[in-house]
């Protein structure tokens, strides 16, 4: 054999090793063939079956709406779904009603966790790590939690629509965490919680907090399952700052023992001097400084939020109107708290309504005593955004100045002439050419030319021409470019959306390019009503559009220039001009531009109702319920507490 395959030459024995490669793989295709026929006679002559693989699903803290003998019926993710049991699983139905874990295991149920562990009482504060409870403490959240509304319609629901101050949600637990919030009922609510800011609204925190109580008073403060509470007499003074022992706990209560008492914050100062509250005071220490919530009853509160919000001397149905927008603005953020990690559903300053800047007035005080309990509501049935202004220029606008998502739904926010005229129209007392004239103007005075004739004369029948406000002036006689480029570059950090950059013919967001010269500023568009809605700037350093009413007064406020009433008063505007209602004359030295004047009217956003036309309908006899029907189209008045 060796000396056959040493006589072979070089090729010959390639040729033998690929024949003897082929032969192999031909076996081996044989001994395969042969293998299936094995398999498939021995199954009879079918296919083998390929192995199952069972898909498992797993849904935590979902809300079981029905369990029967069949299946469940849950809700997850805002929606119904229905599922039924495996054949052998055990059915058990008294998890209707609960909140569990659920299993599936190929669509079948296969396995129930219903967590039937609650708790219930007032919700003081909530964030993204706990819920804090009265006589619970601070419960631990589950990050896979799930809240649901099971009252009225079934709804999903976070931590940001509790009810603070209140009792109407059950938290369900799994060892000890929150895994469900449960909205259980709804209530009329009586009592507002209130931030109150330090000294001259400088921020939230306090670094130390004085105060005095003009009745007796009790102390409450230590851990929730061992609380000290103390007497102490009126008059005396505590002094808390961060290593206070009263803060051993993280919170403190002090409490009139009358219910007329107030509580005086000695270390706080408002334009009333050093304010007394209503109601009770909490404090809590927080890393950043000790946070003072007031809670007091609504109605009180607006006690003191309508003479800081609406001069006293003001006739009483305008008043009325503004206690009701007051009413409804707050009641709005009771429902859905400003402040949730705090418990608060607002604070004392203009960024929600001002409170206890001024002392309480006999006349603001009965308007809100005769409007006792009146909300506005939408012909959909929800509150309404009562948004208010000071003086209108003659006309309004509706909320898409604002360039919010919610605004475009805000339609009985209507733009419309705030004059007699009108106001004949919506009480059906004008004729047919008048209607469609008023109807018209608001639409009309977009257009440049028209808007210009109307902002630079005056129409006798508006309710605000006597305003000083009504009409103005505002002249920059040396723009000053720097200050300009900074300020727009300042809004376009604020919401890059609103300020845009000029590139390949589009306006594009991009960040702005400080510039030193300034060609040419004009109002690109008007929104209903003429107010300003697209400014164009065009620089050295590019061409830029500034978007909505609010970053139009920032950017074109100097800092300095002061405007001019048309009472002939001055007035100092160091951050934004009065309203968005204004034409725009500019001076050119070399196709610069060195400055400009502006020419409007109003004060104010322009958005709801105007509080001096308010003053003027009053003054002409019209009831507050009028006035609100005015500005706020197809909004009716209900008392809540009756409606409960």
């Amino acid at each position: 054999m060796r000396r056959g395959w040493s006589n072979l030459n070089k090729s010959q024995r390639m040729q033998l090793k690929a024949f003897i490669c082929v032969l192999g793989m031909l076996l081996l295709f044989l001994l395969l063939i042969g293998r299936l026929l094995v398999v498939w006679l021995d199954h009879g002559g079918e296919e083998e079956p390929e192995v199952h693989i069972p898909v498992i699903q797993e849904f935590a803290n979902v809300w079981i709406m029905e369990a029967d003998q069949e299946g469940l019926l849950i809700f997850r993710n805002g929606a119904e779904e229905s599922y039924r049991y495996a054949p052998d699983f055990s059915p058990d139905v008294s998890v209707r009603e609960q909140v569990a874990d659920v299993e599936l295991t190929d669509g079948l149920v296969t396995g129930v966790n219903a967590k039937r562990e609650k708790c219930s009482g007032r919700l003081l504060s909530a964030d993204e790590e706990g819920i804090l409870v009265e006589g619970y403490g601070k419960l631990p959240l589950d990050p896979d939690y799930q809240g649901y509304r099971i009252y009225d319609s079934l709804e999903m629901c976070t931590i940001d629509d509790l009810a603070y101050g209140y009792d109407f949600t059950d938290l369900v637990l799994e060892d000890g965490r929150i895994c469900g919030i449960l909205m259980v009922k709804e209530e009329a609510m009586e009592s507002i919680r209130v931030l109150v800011k330090a000294s001259d609204y400088a921020g939230l925190y306090h670094d130390s907090v004085v105060l005095r109580v003009d009745t007796d008073f009790t102390l409450e403060y230590g851990e929730y399952e061992d609380p000290v509470t103390e007497q102490h007499s009126a008059g005396e003074e505590l002094v808390v700052d961060m290593e206070s022992p009263y803060l051993l706990s993280e919170r403190m209560v002090v409490t009139p023992n009358a219910l007329t008492g107030k509580v005086t914050l000695a270390s706080v100062n408002r334009s009333q001097g050093i304010p007394a509250y209503r109601g009770h005071m909490e404090i809590y220490k927080t890393e950043n400084g000790l946070v003072v919530i007031n809670e007091l009853p609504l109605e009180e509160y607006l006690y003191s939020v309508v003479p800081s919000e609406m001069p006293a001397s003001y006739p009483s149905e305008a008043l009325k109107a503004q206690a009701v927008c007051a009413r409804t603005y707050a009641y709005g953020h009771m429902q859905r708290a400003g402040y949730p990690e705090f418990g608060a559903h607002v604070d004392d300053s203009t960024s929600y309504q001002v409170y206890n800047n001024i002392l309480e007035q006999e006349s603001t005080t009965t308007a809100v005593k005769e409007s006792y309990g009146k909300l506005l509501f939408t012909g959909e049935g929800n509150l309404a955004g009562t948004y208010y202004y000071s003086t209108s220029c003659g006309v309004g606008t509706d909320a898409n100045v604002w360039k919010t998502a919610e605004a475009p739904t805000l339609t009985y926010l209507k733009p419309r002439g705030i004059n007699v005229e009108v106001m004949d129209t919506v009480q059906g007392k004008a004729d047919e050419g008048t209607v469609r004239e008023t109807e018209e103007l608001a639409e009309c005075l977009r257009e440049e030319d028209a808007f210009r004739e109307f902002i630079t004369g005056k129409n006798a029948g508006d309710y605000e021409v006597s305003e000083a406000w009504y009409r103005w002036n505002y002249q920059v006689k040396k723009l000053d470019a720097e200050h300009l480029s900074e300020v727009l570059a300042k809004r376009y950090q604020v919401n890059e959306k609103l300020v845009l950059t000029l590139e390949d013919g589009e306006y594009v967001s991009r960040p702005v390019k400080a510039f030193d010269e300034v060609y040419d500023i004009c109002v690109a568009k008007r929104g209903p009503g003429g107010v300003c809605d697209e400014l164009i700037l065009e620089t050295d350093a590019g061409c830029y559009k500034v978007i909505s009413e609010h970053n139009i007064r920032s950017v074109l406020d100097d800092g300095e220039s002061k405007v001019m009433r048309q009472d002939g008063k001055q007035v100092a505007a160091p951050v934004l001009l009065p309203s968005g209602f204004f034409v725009i004359d500019t001076v050119k030295e070399k196709k610069k531009v060195t400055g400009y004047t502006l020419t409007g009217g109003g004060f104010g956003h322009g958005v709801g109702m105007s509080q001096n036309g308010a003053k003027n309908m009053a003054k002409q006899g019209i009831s507050a319920e009028r006035i609100l029907s005015f500005f706020y189209e197809g909004c009716t008045l209900q008392n809540i507490y009756e409606k409960n």
